[in-house]
């Protein structure tokens, strides 16, 4: 059985805790900051090209007098909502396809499993350029690309939660009572798989985050001059030495949300996964 988490374990763990806080700072900058930001992201200043931080410039301009502050921000919208979406997508495919391979098992888990095989063989970045490279350059594109990378890692982890938990006494029980292998998959195996996969999930969130940062990067993400993290750094790494600011602020901005989102999956993992309690 997994453990309960209150708030109480979330107040007492100081790391957690500020992870959550930059996380909930993030989420709100995504959703509310662009109301309160005076300049548009998508606006060149020529007058003003790379200006260092300042009253005028919180954050700098770019090599176009555009505003980093306001690009940041609107970035935001685009990063966090691909790592949140494609997290969820790819643990949709993934429970659905772990659940099946674990319960079946026989031939169904052997040819499940070697599809899985199949996708977890190929290194995550190189997969996801393979998948944006044959598609048009976009949002959908490197969605649906990282999302084809992330099902399988879920799947597997899906499987073998439903190898253990099938040969549990309540779902013997339920099966000698003559309850659907349907019924026993939604009423039994999946309810009490969810915490493990919320930590799993939690976890890859900031990977995805990462991957879709190295997509834009590599021009196979989101095109300009819709703003991006990875792909104010791409556009800016020519001035690295020249206007530092350009590429430190996307780049610290990648980095703390990703740590975050690995601190709290971190977290979840010790509260919620029995293996880790002593």
């Amino acid at each position: 059985m997994v453990n309960t988490l209150s708030f109480k374990d979330l107040i007492g763990n100081k790391s957690a805790f500020i992870a959550v806080l930059l996380l909930v700072t993030l989420v709100l900058a995504a959703l509310i900051g662009p109301a309160f930001i005076s300049h548009d992201p998508l606006a060149m200043d020529l007058d003003n090209l790379k200006q260092p931080p300042g009253r005028h410039h919180i954050l700098g301009t770019d090599s176009t007098g555009r505003d980093i502050l306001a690009r940041l921000v609107y970035g935001s919208r685009i990063s966090l909502s691909v790592g949140v979406l494609a997290s969820l997508f790819s643990l949709g495919i993934g429970i659905f396809f772990g659940l099946i391979a674990g319960y079946f098992g026989g031939r169904v888990d052997m040819v499940l499993s070697q599809l899985f095989d199949v996708f977890l063989a190929f290194p995550s970045l190189l997969l996801a350029i393979g998948i944006s490279a044959v598609m048009s350059p976009g949002l959908t594109s490197a969605m649906l690309a990282i999302t084809l990378v992330g099902w399988a890692g879920f799947a597997r982890l899906v499987r073998g939660i439903t190898l253990s938990l099938k040969e549990q006494t309540y779902v013997e029980a339920s099966r000698a009572m003559g309850a659907s292998s349907a019924r026993i998959l939604y009423k039994h195996i999946l309810p009490n798989a969810l915490p493990l996969l919320l930590v799993a999930g939690s976890l890859r969130v900031g990977g995805f985050i990462l991957l879709e940062a190295a997509l834009s990067f590599l021009g196979l993400g989101v095109q300009p001059p819709t703003p991006t993290w990875g792909s104010m750094i791409s556009l800016s790494r020519a001035y690295i030495t020249s206007a530092p600011w350009m590429v430190i602020f996307p780049g610290l901005a990648i980095s703390i949300t990703v740590i975050s989102f690995n601190i709290l999956g971190d977290f979840l993992r010790d509260k919620l996964d029995p293996r880790m309690q002593v």
